[in-house]
């Protein structure tokens, strides 16, 4: 679950799917709401509750908030530009039980403050990672790829070490707030795979020097097919070890394995979703929204494999991918089942005959 707690930020990003902005917004859940919401959800079963934003720091309930949530048995991770981490807020953050920290950077000092409009943004969320690694806390990356911060992620591969940082994650962007005016500018298909071996090979150096480095790609389920298929060339036993995982794994989940309360209320199919709500938790419990049989969207993304079109509905990775992030497709083709235009597979790869 990622709970959008507020709309406010301190920064004023190019690719903010919230549209988070710097005033606070009067409709905004109150701290008992709030913990009305952490209640239900953890009666409901939710093993991971994100807090995000706007930047959730700015919520001086955040701290309670969280321990109430991780008091009643969740997992609680926190999304944040890192820029107001001091010592302090770090050390808040470890008491309150937060388990993960994911701390967003897209580029290096130059690109970075550009993208979130602000200069000394970068040095303050490098402090601010430096602040949660001291004090104790798993701490991770977070870069979403464009054309325009391209040549800054290679880099973060060397942060990383530099740092010694434990995990980084790379997010393919998407069309959705703010960020649905980048739609030029994603990464064609050549840059996606170029960046893809790259971080292979990155993940392999890292491997053999015996640096434990976690590095994930987030938002783009085709990435799993074609490690698959590289892994298939080097080392076919691992690759349908690989396969099994992926499986499992299932693609994306949006309106099934994943959900989002936005800051006032409203839930919605994942976080990219805030466009299209599914009903509020201040007229129903979420609980009782997200096992609404009769819910069309919900039901719909639940069944996407019968609806899909085109290139999805005839893919072999069908399984690994599940049709990617229909939210991409709806903003690209204006059609919720048509192919995710960020699927970089050839039709050859995915099995497709080729007239």
């Amino acid at each position: 679950m990622v709970w959008n707690t507020t709309q406010r930020c301190n920064l004023s990003c190019v690719h903010c799917y919230a549209r988070a902005e710097g005033g606070i917004r009067p409709d905004e859940l109150t701290t008992e709401q709030g913990k009305d919401l952490i209640d239900d959800l953890a009666q409901f079963g939710v093993p991971v509750l994100i807090f995000s934003g706007g930047e959730p720091l700015m919520r001086e309930d955040l701290f309670d908030l969280a321990g109430r949530a991780k008091d009643l048995g969740m997992r609680t991770v926190l999304s944040t530009n890192g820029t107001l981490i001091t010592r302090e807020n770090a050390g808040r953050l470890k008491r309150a039980g937060f388990s993960y920290i994911g701390i967003s950077l897209d580029g290096m000092e130059g690109t970075n403050d550009r993208f979130r409009g602000l200069n000394g943004a970068y040095a303050s969320a490098v402090q601010g990672i430096r602040n949660c690694i001291s004090a104790g806390l798993r701490t991770g990356l977070r870069f979403t790829l464009t054309r325009h911060n391209l040549p800054d992620a290679y880099r973060m591969f060397d942060l990383v070490e530099e740092e010694g940082i434990p995990r980084v994650c790379f997010y393919h962007l998407v069309y959705s707030g703010r960020a649905a005016d980048l739609i030029h500018d994603d990464l064609s298909h050549a840059e996606r795979r170029g960046f893809i071996d790259h971080m292979i090979e990155r993940v392999e150096a890292l491997d053999r020097s015996g640096r434990d480095v976690e590095v994930l790609t987030v938002d783009n389920h085709c990435d799993a097919p074609y490690v698959y298929r590289k892994l298939l060339e080097q080392d076919p036993e691992r690759a349908q070890e690989a396969r099994e995982l992926f499986r499992m794994n299932g693609g994306n989940s949006s309106g099934s394995g994943i959900g989002c309360v936005d800051f006032n209320g409203f839930v919605h199919a994942d976080q990219f979703w805030h466009h299209h709500s599914v009903g509020s938790i201040l007229e129903r419990r979420f609980s009782e929204i997200w096992s609404d049989p009769d819910q069309p969207l919900l039901k719909d993304l639940r069944n996407r494999k019968t609806l899909l079109t085109g290139r999805c509905a005839g893919c072999s990775y069908l399984d690994m991918c599940n049709g990617n992030l229909r939210v991409r497709a709806e903003a690209a083709h204006h059609d919720l089942w048509a192919p995710d235009p960020a699927c970089y597979l050839t039709d050859e790869e995915i099995g497709m005959e080729v007239v």
